[in-house]
């Protein structure tokens, strides 16, 4: 098995390489005076598993590289091309709202279905699809974080009490809450704009001598954790903790949060908040899609 690291986070791409038992492909690339990307294989490849290791967190930088790579990678005679990318991006726009709105995440499906074999990745957002399965054609493996999240909280957190700032958080929020051995609400969110949201009080009395821990897939503006943690300061509660699958802290988000909460991230988007590693339940994955296909054939 062959995995190659493109454009991605060096210390995870050694983690799932180990995890894999895998070699590390070389790759040369490099950029021609007008913009446009060269890459190169060096590695031999002919009947090889292939993995490609790509965060497409911020696909429009790497998109068109990742379709190079795979296209090089079976002309050389990869027996099979698989992407791992702990951030599937294009999964939030799944509604058309108004006439002439592109619902991305259809074409941006076809488009890794057409390229690769297989795709490993960690907690989408399924909100309208329930599954990867209803636009991807591919063999697909969605990672759950929620057993490393609980994992987590039980070595870190004494009394939690788990909080979702909106029903789309339930699914998450009470899996973790499961696993943990801890109690949970789920808030209403009304949301007025893109970054104006509105948070429904959570019921705290019975909780005062517990430690809030806010939990959500995405965190992007910080907005809905900041008017939870609002209620949550009202109510003269401790310290909250806010844990995010996917990191994106956009404009400047993180430090807003810091200054009320502790922020813990998974290893999914590169950040100074990474505390809950993924190589491990993403590696096994792999392992167990690749053989499954091996078994098809």
């Amino acid at each position: 098995m062959i995995i190659f690291n493109l454009d991605s986070d060096p210390s995870l791409f050694d983690e799932l390489a180990q995890a894999l038992l895998a070699k590390k492909g070389e790759l040369e690339q490099r950029r021609f005076p007008d913009g446009e990307s060269y890459l190169r294989v060096h590695s031999d490849c002919s009947h090889q598993d292939v993995i490609i290791f790509c965060n497409l967190y911020q696909p429009d930088l790497k998109i068109l590289r990742l379709l190079f790579l795979t296209t090089v990678l079976k002309e050389m005679g990869a027996t099979q091309v698989g992407l791992i990318t702990p951030y599937l991006p294009y999964m939030r726009q799944d509604k058309q709202f108004n006439h002439g709105e592109c619902v991305s995440s259809r074409p941006f499906a076809k488009l890794l279905s057409a390229s690769l074999d297989f795709l490993i990745t960690m907690d989408p957002h399924l909100h309208r699809y329930d599954s990867l399965d209803e636009i991807y054609t591919l063999k697909s493996c969605v990672v759950s974080a929620a057993p490393l999240i609980a994992h987590w909280i039980q070595q870190h957190i004494p009394n939690p009490l788990l909080i979702g700032p909106d029903m789309e958080s339930e699914q998450w929020v009470s899996e973790v809450a499961r696993l943990a051995d801890a109690p949970f609400q789920i808030l209403e969110k009304i949301r007025h704009g893109d970054t104006l949201v509105e948070i429904s009080p959570p019921e705290l009395a019975p909780y005062k001598n517990k430690t809030p821990v806010l939990i959500d897939d995405i965190i992007s503006s910080g907005n809905t954790m900041l008017e939870t943690i609002n209620h949550l300061t009202l109510a003269n509660m401790k310290r909250p903790v806010c844990i995010g699958v996917h990191g994106i802290f956009a404009e400047g988000a993180f430090s807003q949060l810091q200054q009320f909460a502790n922020v813990i991230t998974t290893q999914c988007i590169p950040h100074s908040s990474n505390n809950i590693d993924i190589a491990p339940a993403l590696a096994k994955a792999t392992l167990l899609l690749i053989n499954k296909n091996i078994a098809n054939t």
